[in-house]
């Protein structure tokens, strides 16, 4: 695939997975993500033949630091047709929920600031 011209319809997804290994794929502007790892784990690169091969439902994709939910498809992302897109593609069997990071290290700096304490002498 690497020598193949991309078309302006496609979005090439160079994905990445955790051991660093790399495969690109092509799909459509109205792909979703759900359909993109179905598709990843039907087509399971020869390449990849001895990384473990979860079922599909496990496969997840991160772009720019956010897990994909299974319903976005690539034109939400606003990719751009005819170039290609670094994604990463992991298994987790459920996805975290949104804000929950945020809040939980929002909730920690809370914590700390209680269980300081001024002693005066």
């Amino acid at each position: 695939m690497g020598t193949r011209h991309i078309s302006s319809e496609e979005i090439n997804l160079k994905l990445i997975l955790v051991s660093g290994r790399t495969k690109e794929f092509r799909f459509t502007h109205s792909d979703s993500v759900a359909y993109i790892t179905q598709y990843v784990y039907d087509n399971w690169p020869s390449e990849w033949a001895d990384e473990h091969r979860p079922a599909a439902n496990i496969l997840r994709l991160i772009y720019q630091g956010r897990f994909l939910h299974g319903s976005v498809t690539l034109s939400t992302l606003q990719l751009t047709t005819g170039s290609t897109t670094v994604m990463h593609l992991v298994m987790r069997e459920q996805l975290p929920e949104p804000n929950n990071q945020g809040q939980a290290e929002e909730k920690t700096r809370d914590e700390r600031s209680l269980n300081c304490c001024c002693q005066i002498s």
